[in-house]
């Protein structure tokens, strides 16, 4: 089947588990299975038109970051979009 990766954040949620059980349900009635592929934060910086991905989540691992970034670019085309695998 076809294979979809999304990027979701919110500052409502401390952790990610909230988020994915807020998400899993609306794609589920959507007609889609979801999986958390790992985490990460995400600092954006709405004045300066930046946005940083780093760190990883600690129940569900790191994501692979430069997918991430990939997907953000398509939403924010005029940001700087970057990602490390800094921690903080």
């Amino acid at each position: 089947g076809e294979r979809r990766d999304i990027v979701r954040g919110t500052k409502a949620a401390e952790f990610h588990n909230h988020i994915f059980e807020k998400v899993n349900p609306e794609m589920e009635k959507l007609g889609y299975e979801c999986k958390c592929l790992g985490g990460g934060k995400i600092e954006h910086n709405s004045k300066d038109k930046k946005i940083r991905v780093f760190g990883l989540s600690t129940g569900y691992g790191k994501a692979d970051h430069s997918v991430t970034v990939e997907i953000l670019k398509k939403e924010y085309t005029d940001y700087e979009i970057t990602w490390s695998d800094d921690k903080k």
